[in-house]
């Protein structure tokens, strides 16, 4: 029998999101939720799972935006897969890095991770749900930029389509064995 896949919808930003009051004046945000295979795992875990299956072409698209991005003068954040396998979600502390990303804060319902520099302000909500009717965990991925300059608006260009591949095909780890 084949497996069944579950593959992440498109949804708002989860309204008792800490990060559900920043879209408004975003230049972009979308939101990405599914039934996680592994409901027990705390936010944090949850995105450290996904970054731990990283799928190469992603971390490729990465290296490839780390040497583009440096003919503007942006940092090289380095690829997705970077992090500590062997360090649990209980030993990050607010501020660490977490891959690309810092933690920003975490608690049983959601981990905030991202990146702020003179050109955009990224942050990424992992949000873990209990659904009442289902009795299901769902997670929702969100993700919101704020520009701060004109580079940063055309960073966003081939950035911005890119994303919503990665962001959905990211987010599909955490409702599906690997």
């Amino acid at each position: 029998m084949k497996p069944v896949y579950e593959y992440p919808t498109p949804v708002s930003v989860p309204a008792n999101s800490n990060v559900a009051n920043t879209t408004s004046d975003a230049y972009f945000y979308d939101a990405w939720k599914i039934n996680s295979i592994l409901p027990e795992l705390d936010p944090l875990d949850q995105f450290l799972r996904v970054l731990s299956t990283t799928p190469r072409w992603v971390d490729f698209l990465m290296v490839l935006r780390n040497h583009i991005a440096r003919l503007f003068g942006l940092k090289n954040l380095g690829k997705l897969s970077d992090i500590d396998l062997c360090k649990p979600s209980s030993e990050y502390k607010i501020g660490e890095r977490v891959g690309i990303f810092t933690l920003i804060d975490k608690n049983e319902h959601e981990a905030l991770l991202g990146d702020n520099d003179k050109h955009l302000k990224v942050i990424v909500s992992i949000h873990k749900n209990l659904e009442p009717l289902n009795g299901k965990v769902q997670v929702t991925v969100s993700t919101i930029v704020h520009i701060k300059s004109w580079v940063g608006r055309l960073y966003m260009l081939p950035v911005k389509p890119a994303h919503h591949i990665i962001a959905r095909s990211m987010t599909k780890i955490i409702g599906n064995a690997i």
